[in-house]
């Protein structure tokens, strides 16, 4: 760029900060970049949220749907059993 119309670009910006136009066209500016921010921060959430509920979809999946069952122990013989009055015969 020229240094005459880096000067020129200059004022322009010096004006338009001054007047009224030039002052609602920059807050239009920052209004439009907050936007844009709110809009990326809307979807990274709901893209976080998503990814979220999936992995809890397939956690759910993956857990058996019927309960399992577990063996029960042997039944104890109907032989003679240890207590503290009785030895087992040997």
């Amino acid at each position: 760029m020229s240094p005459k119309r880096k000067s020129t670009g200059k004022k322009a910006v010096a004006t338009r900060k001054r007047r009224a136009a030039g002052k609602k066209a920059a807050a239009t500016g920052r209004h439009r970049a907050a936007g844009r921010k709110a809009a990326a921060t809307r979807t990274r959430r709901a893209t976080a949220r998503k990814a979220a509920a999936t992995r809890a979809h397939k956690i759910e999946e993956v857990a058996p749907t019927q309960p399992v069952q577990v063996p029960e122990p042997p039944a104890p013989e109907s032989g003679v059993q240890a207590t503290p009055e009785t030895s087992i015969p040997e």
